[in-house]
């Protein structure tokens, strides 16, 4: 499907048949579940794949689907409804046994004594960052938990909001998990996607280069004993947030995305499995066809970057435009969805591709991707390119010290 700025984009020319949405919004188009089970239908589809944007992790879109004879290709309704609500999700966690710190309910009005600082207040529906606040002096809790509500509201439509321990210098780890519907589930190892701006990842990579063995087996472990505990079928990935290092971090539950993920590529680099081919046989009814020991341990080091139409020499502005040059250089997997000559609108996400290079250690998988950056050619418009070929080639980087608060 497509909208009418996506008229000759390369996903319509990929494919066999493709159906106009009209409009140019998002609302007037990949937003609009009716249409796009519409043309499902008179297509004669079996399945919609949601992808891992606008309706992906949207449970009644899913149900509609469901309802209109067609099969989802995710997670039930029922499952990313609840995993979606990030206190329910979390009181799952905490009934599974996943390692996790505890959260405190709040409200405009109604936030308790006590709350240890520095906190942060998060919106309970969404993510991306929105309805999110940091707060280190007690004084200023009323107004953040205000603000967080309000944005959480017009972001979402839910207000919902609450505390919980803010980890100055953390880890953001996720575990990969697939289930199937008959009950088994696997995990594909981790990524850390800890290189981030405003809360959007910019560098992902499998696995984790900074947490302790037996950090990353109670990760692996939680997560698997979470999507257990909700019989989770499909691709989803278990996110936490780890502080400290060695054997003693501390590790707090974040959220389950009931989705693929962008980033999927680093763990199908270090797997040598195809997830969406996976999301596919479990939609279809099959058992999954492999089991945790047939995953085996990590095949090297992947390190994915997200290479995005933002100038940040500007303060990192969205740049529009036409594409004139675009060539990433060799040695990289590429998964884009632009050609030279494309317009690069404001009416979507900022992502121009995703380039991914793997090898049997990380340092070798850092210098393939700097080789292949510094090689890349992209005019036209503006991009975080130059900020990508310098982490590339950043001490703390290439040592693996990458907390949250890396890139600010």
């Amino acid at each position: 499907v497509y909208s009418e700025p996506d008229r000759d984009a390369a996903h319509v020319d990929a494919v066999g048949i493709a159906v106009a949405l009209g409009g140019a919004t998002p609302a007037e188009s990949y937003l609009r579940g009716d249409a796009i089970i519409e043309a499902a239908i008179e297509t004669g589809c079996d399945a919609v794949h949601p992808g891992y944007g606008f309706l992906a992790e949207n449970a009644a879109f899913a149900q509609a689907v469901i309802d209109a004879g067609l099969i989802w290709v995710g997670p039930t309704p029922d499952q990313i409804r609840l995993l979606g609500d990030k206190v329910a999700a979390k009181r799952a966690a905490v009934e599974a046994g996943v390692p996790t710190t505890e959260i405190v309910a709040v409200a405009p009005g109604a936030i308790p004594d006590g709350i240890a600082m520095p906190a942060l207040v998060k919106a309970a529906a969404g993510g991306g960052g929105r309805g999110m606040r940091v707060v280190r002096q007690p004084g200023d809790l009323v107004e953040a938990v205000a603000a967080a509500a309000r944005e959480a509201e017009s972001a979402f439509g839910d207000g919902t909001v609450f505390v919980e321990p803010f980890i100055e210098r953390g880890r953001h780890v996720e575990v990969q998990v697939m289930g199937d519907a008959h009950g088994n589930v696997v995990h594909l190892h981790e990524r850390d996607c800890s290189i981030q701006r405003r809360n959007q990842k910019i560098v992902e990579e499998a696995p984790s280069p900074g947490i302790a063995p037996a950090v990353r087996a109670l990760l692996h472990e939680g997560a698997v004993r979470l999507a257990r505990h909700v019989g989770y079928q499909n691709a989803g990935t278990v996110e936490f947030l780890v502080g400290g290092e060695g054997d003693d971090a501390t590790i707090t539950f974040l959220e389950v995305n009931t989705r693929l993920q962008v980033e999927h590529p680093v763990t199908e680099a270090i797997t040598g499995l195809d997830l969406v081919e996976l999301q596919l046989r479990v939609a279809a009814g099959e058992p999954l066809p492999i089991d945790q020991s047939a995953v085996g341990p990590p095949r090297g080091h992947a390190i994915e970057v997200r290479l995005v139409a933002e100038d940040p020499a500007s303060g990192w502005l969205p740049s529009t435009g036409v594409l004139g040059e675009f060539r990433i250089g060799d040695g990289a997997r590429v998964d884009t969805g632009f050609r030279p000559g494309d317009v690069v609108s404001s009416e979507y996400d900022s992502l121009l591709a995703k380039i991914i290079t793997v090898a049997g250690e990380r340092d070798e998988a850092a210098r393939a991707l700097a080789r292949a950056l510094r090689t890349s050619q992209v005019t036209g418009i503006g991009t975080n390119l130059a900020t990508l070929v310098e982490i590339c080639g950043e001490p703390d980087f290439l040592a693996g010290d990458t907390p949250t608060s890396y890139l600010a």
